[in-house]
C-alpha cells in the first residue's frame, strides 16, 4: 500500500542537508549557515491535540496536570498544556519521543490542521513586537506564558517560553492555511535582526536549555 507523504504548510528556500523520515513527515534536522541565533524553526511535524471536556480537572494527559488557570501553560517531561479556556486546552510534545495517541473522545488531533512555528534565540522578542502588538514581554508573567490574540493579523496561540536575551523564544501555532503568509512575515520582520531557518536540532538544544 503506497504511503502518505505528509508535508508541511511552510516552504522555505533553502534545502536542509540533514533530513529525517518521520510518521511519514520530511523532517529537517539541519540547514547550511544556521549561525548563532536567532532562528526561525518548523515544528508542524510535532504531533498536537486538543482537549476538550467541561471538567478538565479530571484529565491527565500523558501524565501532566492541565492548568487551572486560563492563559497558563505547564511544561512537564518535554510536553506543553496550554489552558484556553474553562473546557478547552492544546497539548503540544515539544522534546523526546510522539507519545501514544490518546483513547479518549476528549482529545481531537489538531497536526495536519495547523501549523507551529518556533522562533527562538536573541532578538526574539524585537522581531515578535514587529508582528504583534501583544504585550510578549510583559515581565508580570511567569513563563511558559499563553497569549491568545494576532500575530501578522492571524488568530493564533502563542507561547512564551523564555524572555532571557540569549535564550529567548516563542512558539506559535494557527490554521496552516496561513502557512505561506506566515513564513514570509516572520523572515521579512526578523530579516534585520538575522533570523535564519534552522532544523530540529537547533530546537533541541534550545528547549534543553528552558
Amino acid at each position: 500500500m503506497e504511503m502518505i507523504q505528509r508535508r508541511s504548510p511552510l516552504e522555505f528556500s533553502a534545502e536542509p542537508i540533514k533530513t529525517e523520515t518521520r510518521d511519514n513527515w520530511t523532517v529537517a534536522l539541519e540547514y547550511e549557515g544556521e549561525g548563532s541565533g536567532p532562528w526561525l524553526v518548523d515544528l508542524s511535524h510535532r504531533r498536537r491535540w486538543d482537549i476538550q471536556d467541561g471538567d478538565l480537572s479530571t484529565y491527565q494527559p500523558f501524565g501532566c496536570s492541565i492548568p487551572e488557570k486560563y492563559n497558563h501553560c505547564g511544561f512537564d517531561n518535554g510536553i506543553l498544556i496550554n489552558r484556553m479556556n474553562r473546557t478547552q486546552a492544546a497539548i503540544w510534545p515539544l522534546a523526546g519521543e510522539a507519545p501514544p495517541e490518546p483513547t479518549e473522545t476528549a482529545y481531537t488531533e489538531t497536526t495536519d490542521a495547523t501549523l507551529l512555528v518556533a522562533i527562538i534565540g536573541r532578538h526574539t522578542l524585537s522581531i515578535a513586537e514587529k508582528l504583534s502588538a501583544l504585550d510578549l514581554g510583559d515581565p508580570a508573567k511567569a513563563t511558559p506564558v499563553l497569549f491568545q490574540g494576532p500575530l501578522s493579523h492571524v488568530p493564533c496561540q502563542i507561547v512564551l517560553m523564555d524572555r532571557s536575551a540569549e535564550n529567548a523564544g516563542i512558539l506559535f501555532t494557527c490554521s496552516r492555511g496561513y502557512g505561506r503568509d506566515m513564513q514570509r512575515a516572520v523572515l521579512e520582520a526578523g530579516e534585520e535582526y538575522g533570523l535564519r531557518v534552522a532544523g530540529e536540532t537547533v530546537f533541541n538544544r534550545w528547549i534543553e536549555r528552558v
